[in-house]
């Protein structure tokens, strides 16, 4: 859609003029930079010119002003504009130069630039689409240069129209009128459409309305993917949800009109409420109403002087005091939402559509004042797709797949080209931790210490991620999801040749986890280049240290469900000293017995019997897992030692505790176990007879479970949770003394838990050590990629 010439100010210069050419390179592309820049040239009466390309924005501009435009520019930016490099150089002046224009984008062979999120709507949007007398009038695809779609419709760079979705969309007069001119700020914001001439809804915005009131569940096409959405507080609906879906227990998460609605069923915080109406617009969790655990957050304010307090100073509320969970911190909304647990996962409207639904659910009120008031009405909105496989985008596989899930489905003719989950973010220690990083996020580049080869890391089995190198700057992927079956394995595919493409690079070396078995390490390991194989704790520990520039050595903790040892074994309990690629084990969590395998994190009381059969206690097994048929055969085999691989994973413990003291048996999806165990933490208790640290640096935490024995689940959960965080900070003390690391970075999926995090890093501080935590990916498996190439590409 660029012309040649298609804004030209007609300034004149009779006179030679100092004149400067600038190579711009960052997020500077349908982010309306090049308006800034001819805004800026004109201010200064200088002329010259701008255009896109591969590498990012060049700029020639000539005149008095010339010494002012860097300090203006990097001053003025576009909301969503981010500069990471400016070269400039002195040029010849240019006699009798006439204006300062914006010209045709140019190919070029190096691709340098990077290519923004998609972004919720911004607020003049959102005036305009309930405008009366705007032509956007409750328009559901309108968007400027400050908002909506970009990674989710782009084909290629540069970014113009013609490498997006909206190249079948010809823009009409008035659109064409809005792109052209550089003071609008429609001015080659790519996707811009009215109703005249863009993408249409398959439905009219009443009838979808009309549905969800009749407590049907509606299908509708968002910007990464389809969605599937209903009336939050009607029950049957809701659990009708859960069967078609087949989605027995995994939380849903909400969506409310804004922080003001939240009030009658969650708790928020000034740094939740700032995430939640963030441009990413992710969901975040937030604690249920009687689950709130706020004197405790508000005593991180001052993170020097909560390191001195002890949480038991904290008078908190606890859900089994303040009446049953499921009615009292939810009583308007259907009881199965987020069932067993203490927070909910709840997200602000992100789309124009998404304005629209609740506009009507209100009875359409007038003016804008309602957007800020607090409202009822909250929806279910989770991702339309069968469980464990990946987000539909597809309008023909949707219309097939959903047919049986959703009474009613809704798309438009816009194609989404790369598919795209919504984020999820927790606040721990003040502070947002990843939980999923997707929609709003990526694929923003994570800023590298050190410039590597150009290279790829392909992570590992579960919540897949891949990362692509391009100099100093790492590109981790979207959530992928498991890659076990053909239909995510397509869109790990799909999205990494995609990457590849818009980022113009061609691996050197492929970086990938040391499981043999897994689809990432056998792929990688077929691409006929140099495969380098990471150890999987030691790439979480790695991503830590990409992310924070660390390159001092380091001590480095890792706990999760499962990574492949040195000898095949199972870990997932690892003290690490980490020095440049390298890692020493110095210690790990003491082993224990797995019964059946990986059966035994699907049915958490397997790993509970196996504590007890350690501890001699085969009276307890009897009294408590007596009704499960196949305990004898748990017990032959444990008594055999045979299928029964020993682990060091914490995430297994969390399991036992869980099932020994009655909160999860047996686990409908990851993490359950350990995620109810947690929910019913009021203030950590710690018992220091519950762990010891043997001669060969083994944390022996199996005198824990001989003290939840006697105890019910609200003390057993506070006592394990308690005593765990004292044993581990106890563990890397005793290492930071004996090596004189004073550092620790911290990363495995056993850090999503908010209790055990805080609580961990409160009694590190007390010892005067420094802990680093992701920042820009989740502890979990979602950043071993970047871990990966971390140390891969330092290796080379």
């Amino acid at each position: 859609m660029d012309s040649m010439v298609n804004a030209t100010k007609m300034i004149s210069q009779q006179s030679p003029q100092k004149r400067k050419r600038l190579h711009i390179n960052g997020r500077v592309q349908g982010v309306g930079f090049r308006p800034c820049v001819y805004r800026i040239a004109i201010a200064l009466q200088c002329t010259g010119f701008v255009f896109n390309h591969s590498s990012g924005v060049t700029v020639e501009i000539q005149g008095e002003g010339v010494d002012q435009f860097v300090e203006k520019l990097r001053k003025d930016l576009p909301p969503l504009a981010v500069i990471d490099e400016i070269v400039l150089e002195d040029i010849e002046p240019k006699k009798n130069e006439v204006g300062f224009s914006i010209i045709q984008s140019q190919k070029s062979e190096k691709v340098a630039t990077c290519i923004s999120p998609d972004i919720c709507i911004c607020n003049d949007c959102l005036q305009e689409l309930f405008d009366p007398k705007s032509r956007f009038f409750h328009y559901p695809f309108l968007n400027c240069t400050n908002c909506g779609p970009r990674l989710t419709i782009i084909q290629s760079l540069p970014y113009d129209r013609s490498q997006t979705s909206m190249r079948t969309f010809p823009l009409c007069e008035s659109c064409q009128k809005d792109y052209s001119d550089p003071l609008n700020r429609r001015y080659h914001a790519q996707p811009t459409a009215c109703p005249a001439c863009g993408p249409k809804l398959s439905m009219p915005i009443d009838e979808i309305v009309s549905k969800i009131q009749a407590g049907e569940i509606v299908a509708v096409k968002g910007l990464g993917g389809y969605q599937l959405i209903c009336d939050a507080h009607n029950k049957n609906a809701v659990h009708r949800l859960r069967q078609r879906k087949q989605r027995d227990a995994k939380p849903f998460a909400l969506m409310t009109l804004n922080v003001s609605s939240l009030d009658s069923f969650a708790e928020t915080s000034p740094e939740a409420e700032e995430l939640l109406q963030d441009r990413s617009r992710p969901i975040v969790l937030l604690p249920k109403k009687v689950f709130s655990r706020h004197p405790h957050e508000a005593a991180l304010r001052h993170p020097h002087e909560a390191a001195l307090r002890h949480p038991h100073e904290a008078a908190l509320r606890h859900p089994r005091e303040s009446g049953d969970p499921e009615t009292t911190a939810t009583q308007l909304l259907a009881p199965d939402i987020a069932q067993g647990l203490s927070s909910f996962g709840v997200m602000l409207p992100s789309t124009p559509l998404h304005y629209l639904l609740f506009h009507g659910l209100l009875d359409r009120p007038k003016g804008d004042l309602w957007f800020a008031e607090k409202q009822d009405v909250v929806l279910v909105v989770t991702s339309a797709n069968l469980s464990g496989q990946p987000l539909l985008i597809d309008d023909q596989k949707a219309e097939k797949e959903l047919e049986n899930i959703a009474d009613a489905i809704v798309s438009y003719n816009r194609d989404i080209l790369t598919r795209v989950d919504d984020s999820v973010v927790n606040v721990v220690n003040r502070k947002p931790l990843f939980v999923r990083r997707a929609r709003g996020y990526v694929p923003n580049a994570i800023k590298l210490a050190r410039s590597l080869p150009p290279g790829l890391a392909v992570g590992g089995l579960l919540k897949n991620t891949f990362c692509v190198v391009r100099g100093n700057e790492a590109y981790v992927s979207q959530y992928i999801g498991d890659l076990e079956n053909a239909e995510t394995i397509q869109f790990f595919q799909e999205s990494l040749e995609h990457l590849l493409k818009l980022l113009d690079v061609k691996p050197e070396y492929i970086a990938h986890d040391w499981h043999p078995d897994f689809y990432s390490t056998q792929w990688a390991q077929a691409q006929g280049v140099p495969a380098i194989g990471v150890q999987h704790h030691h790439a979480h520990c790695a991503a830590v240290m990409a992310e924070h520039h660390l390159q001092e050595p380091v001590l480095g903790l890792s706990l999760d469900g499962y990574g492949y040892g040195e000898q095949g074994e199972s870990w997932g309990g690892e003290l690490f000293l980490l020095e440049g690629a390298r890692y020493q084990r110095l210690g790990h969590l003491k082993t224990l017995a797995q019964p059946g395998g990986d059966i035994a994190a699907r049915e958490p009381w397997r790993m509970a019997v196996s504590v007890l059969h350690q501890l001699g206690k085969q009276e307890a097994i009897q009294q408590r897992f007596h009704t499960f048929q196949s305990l004898s055969s748990v017990l032959q085999i444990l008594d055999r030692e045979i299928h029964s691989p020993r682990t060091s994973s914490c995430g297994r413990l969390f399991d036992a505790a869980s099932a020994l003291l009655g909160v999860q048996t047996v686990s409908a999806y990851e993490g359950q176990a350990a995620m109810c165990l947690e929910s019913l933490v009021l203030t950590p208790v710690v018992d220091r007879a519950g762990w010891r640290i043997t001669e060969n640096n083994e944390l022996d935490l199996t005198p824990l479970f001989l003290k939840l024995l006697p105890m019910n689940q609200k003390e057993g959960a506070a006592c394990f949770h308690g005593t765990l965080s004292a044993a581990l900070a106890d563990w890397v003390s005793c290492a930071s003394q004996e090596t004189g690391i004073k550092t620790v970075v911290m990363s495995g999926g056993c850090f999503l838990n908010k209790v055990l995090t805080e609580d961990l890093t409160r009694l590190l501080i007390q010892k005067n050590i420094r802990t680093f935590l992701p920042n820009q990916l989740p502890p979990s498996d979602g950043s071993i990629s970047l871990g990966q190439i971390w140390m891969s590409g330092i290796e080379l």
